[in-house]
């Protein structure tokens, strides 16, 4: 199977770049580090999985993904840490940074895929977490879509947690929002 390692690596560039060369030594399918770490660590984070690369060529890069904003937080949580941007505008300028940086996407709420797909194009990979399906509870998260609504607006790659993993029969969850997808 192919393994994304959810961890969200936020620390000084040298640290996040030795992360990020652990866990592609890991054969991971993809990784993701947070946006807000800024230039410096995201540029280090690229550039030492292509370090490792040039170094080993048994090794395949994983796919890496800047982290936007939590799909747990609106506007008023942004200003809580010093943030006065809207959601919208902080998820732009991160997907923007992430871009400019060279990694290959990043991870938002299905309500700004459709703004990041104007903004970087159709190869540009999104992930989106804070899907809930329509029989499921909202939790924590507070900027959700449903699977079909993620697909449908352009999202590459869906996450859906509790739902599943929570759900008596996991299996049957998943068939369930498959079915719900189609």
């Amino acid at each position: 199977c192919k393994v994304f390692l959810d961890l969200k690596f936020h620390d000084i560039p040298n640290t996040v770049g030795a992360a990020c060369e652990a866990a592609a030594k890991m054969k991971i399918f993809m990784l993701n580090v947070h946006a807000l770490g800024g230039k410096q660590m995201l540029y280090q984070a690229v550039q030492s999985l292509h370090k490792l690369a040039a170094a080993d060529k048994k090794i395949k890069l994983p796919l890496i993904l800047g982290v936007t904003v939590l799909t747990s937080m609106k506007d008023q949580d942004l200003a809580e840490v010093g943030i006065f941007n809207k959601v919208e505008e902080e998820v732009k300028k991160l997907t923007l940074l992430s871009k400019a940086c060279g990694l290959d996407g990043v991870v938002a709420s299905g309500q700004e895929i459709e703004m990041i797909r104007k903004a970087t194009g159709p190869d540009f990979v999104i992930v989106t977490p804070g899907v809930r399906p329509l029989w499921a509870a909202q939790g924590d998260q507070k900027r959700i879509v449903t699977p079909k609504e993620a697909i449908e607006k352009g999202a590459s790659f869906i996450v859906v947690g509790r739902p599943i993993t929570r759900a008596r029969d996991p299996r049957q969850a998943a068939l369930k929002i498959l079915d719900e997808i189609n």
